[in-house]
């Protein structure tokens, strides 16, 4: 046994310690055109508002441009594969759906505190230099993690894994020490097109191609304006993120539940929220139920925003009330939002409302909602 195989087998060792139940070697290099297509999909504009992506550009194309002394990077995955069916809330009208990641404790905290531990350990056991990324930093941990041979980008553009199915949390250790590499893996997608066609808003303009724009994730998350009238049936009653491209994925039959880290056990307010507990949370509120959660980065307003949303979706006219509360509420996007939900559930009470405000009490911002 090589030294290098030796350490090799040892850090795999001490990441499924830490959590991880992937990992993988790759080359610094080993992705060479993630540039090209990064640049392509910012030139097309699909990255809607997402300004952060085209900021530090240069850096998320190359690994050695972000920092150049990196010679390997360790490819790592957590799972939170959910135990249940992530689909099963789809047409309860009365709740709402969190994207199976959110439900339990933060990623961010949880990866991040894994990849430490294990960046010091490795630091003490090879006197290498190292640097650890997880989601906020400027990396493209996906063909990274292709590179790596934790599994292959699918045509949802996200990492599927013949063990894991899509529900892998990834990382990255960026690291002076030459390593030498997994094996890439493979597109095993063949003919499936499951996750294009479950898309409820088709973000995919093609097999491996994500308009952001259009995608239910980045329009309840990242989208800090009125979510455009296209889109918001589509929505349903997912109120933040969506898990369908990656529900209906075939490979999901291989992700072992129990390797789930418990950390991402969903919080039983999390699983179903009734939306008229949602709609009437003022900002203190929003804190407080919300605390801990990676929900709590996008704010109130955002969260109440996309609760009136579903509402109009639901058919439910036992959210009225709740709904024309929230016509006066301090913000324009909320008071949007709950005119179009007012209009979608009672027309006749929409009607009202609209002919008993004056146009100057109706701002521009929400001008439109009320035609």
């Amino acid at each position: 046994m090589t030294q290098d195989k030796a350490l090799i087998d040892r850090i795999r060792a001490k990441a499924a310690e830490v959590g991880f139940v992937a990992c993988g070697i790759a080359r610094a290099d080993a992705a060479p055109r993630t540039a090209e297509r990064l640049r392509q999909w910012l030139d097309e504009g699909r990255h809607g508002s997402m300004i952060w992506m085209e900021e530090r550009a240069e850096q998320r194309g190359s690994p050695a441009a972000l920092w150049s002394d990196v010679r390997s990077v360790i490819a790592l995955g957590m799972s939170y594969a959910p135990p249940g069916d992530p689909l099963a809330l789809a047409g309860v009208g009365d709740r709402g759906r969190i994207s199976v990641y959110a439900q339990g404790g933060d990623y961010h905290d949880v990866v991040k505190k894994a990849l430490k531990a294990l960046g010091r350990w490795l630091a003490q056991e090879a006197g290498c230099d190292l640097k650890v990324f997880v989601d906020t930093a400027p990396v493209m941990e996906k063909p990274l993690s292709e590179a790596a041979g934790l599994g292959w980008q699918g045509k949802h553009t996200n990492l599927v894994s013949r063990d894991h199915g899509s529900w892998l949390f990834l990382g990255a250790i960026y690291t002076t020490l030459d390593l030498t590499p997994d094996r890439p893996a493979h597109d095993r997608c063949g003919s499936c097109d499951a996750c294009q066609r479950a898309c409820p808003t088709d973000a995919f303009p093609a097999p491996y191609r994500l308009d952001a724009r259009r995608c239910v994730s980045y329009l309840t998350i990242e989208h800090a304006g009125a979510i455009p009238v296209e889109f918001r049936e589509g929505i349903g009653n997912r109120i933040y993120g969506c898990d369908d491209c990656l529900a209906v994925c075939p490979w999901n039959k291989f992700a072992a539940t129990a390797a789930a880290n418990r950390a991402f056990a969903a919080r039983a307010e999390f699983a179903a929220p009734r939306l008229a507990d949602l709609i009437a949370l003022d900002d203190a509120g929003f804190r407080e139920v919300f605390r801990g959660s990676p929900i709590k980065r996008i704010g109130r307003n955002r969260m109440v925003r996309n609760a009136l949303i579903a509402a109009g979706n639901s058919g439910d006219v036992a959210l009225v009330p709740v709904i024309v509360a929230a016509l006066d509420d301090g913000a324009a996007v909320v008071r949007g939002a709950a005119a179009w939900a007012l209009s979608r559930l009672d027309p006749l009470r929409f009607a009202d409302e609209r002919a008993g405000r004056s146009p100057g009490e109706v701002d521009d911002d929400v001008r439109t909602e009320w035609g």
